[in-house]
């Protein structure tokens, strides 16, 4: 839930306990709650929306989750493309069997130790 312990969650309480008053607060959070609710609902809505028109598109949870831990999305990512290599050879006979590869397998090589990776703009490459 956002990253908030319990300690922290409850330091909320006590200083909106102080702010607004024990007479407000339960109405304050009512309204929080139903805010909280009709901003859900809204994603909701709008993520089923785009999902008709693109269905192929992560849910925003997975999306939350491939942000938090690319290598994730890059593991899935090298799966299915290992997945699809392999359907596509099995059709063909005589070709060779797909070698395993991983994300790893997927960074450049460096020709020179010595040397730093070239970076956009760098004059080098033109």
């Amino acid at each position: 839930m956002l990253g908030l312990s319990p300690v922290r969650l409850l330091i909320i309480v006590v200083v909106a306990l102080i702010v607004l008053g024990p007479d407000k607060l339960p109405q304050v959070a009512k309204q929080a709650g139903a805010l909280w609710h009709t901003l859900r609902s809204l994603q909701q809505r709008v993520e089923d929306e785009i999902r008709e028109v693109a269905p192929d598109l992560p849910r925003s949870s997975d999306l939350v989750r491939y942000a938090r831990s690319p290598v994730t999305l890059l593991n899935q990512l090298a799966d299915k493309a290992k997945a699809e290599v392999i359907g596509d050879t099995a059709d063909a006979p005589g070709e060779p069997a797909p070698t395993e590869f991983s994300v790893d397998d997927a960074a450049p090589e460096v020709k020179d130790p010595e040397r730093p990776p070239l970076a956009w703009g760098d004059p080098s490459l033109n």
